[in-house]
């Protein structure tokens, strides 16, 4: 089993920053792509930006605002998140794709969010 923990969300001004955490636990042998994905009030969730075999792709709403990064010893992702507007208000979930062994396969797993908002 594994959990996926957020953390670093909270209420912050047009132009400010924050930095989300996301940790994984439990039985890990690798922890693959890591994602983070986000939704809006009455929206549909929406992809932000992945970490990947040493590689990063962003939405293109966030491209140059946000930075996705990892330290793969504490299997924990994390979103710096600047520039920040009031259209980036949302829940942010993490997802990330874990295997158990070597030759398992990956699956994928989600935190529960945390909420970010920012006031104007």
């Amino acid at each position: 089993q594994v959990q996926l923990v957020e953390s670093g969300g909270g209420l912050v001004q047009d132009g400010g920053s924050l930095r989300l955490s996301c940790a994984a636990s439990g039985s890990i042998f690798r922890v693959n792509a890591m994602t983070w994905y986000r939704q809006a009030p009455g929206k549909e969730r929406e992809y932000v930006a992945t970490t990947s075999g040493g590689s990063t792709t962003y939405a293109d709403s966030v491209k140059g605002r946000f930075t996705i990064s990892r330290d793969d010893a504490k299997n924990t992702v994390y979103l710096q998140m600047n520039s920040l507007k009031p259209e980036d208000t949302a829940v942010y979930y993490c997802n990330a794709v874990v295997q158990y062994s070597l030759y398992g396969v990956g699956r994928n797993y989600w935190g529960q969010g945390t909420q970010v908002t920012v006031s104007s």
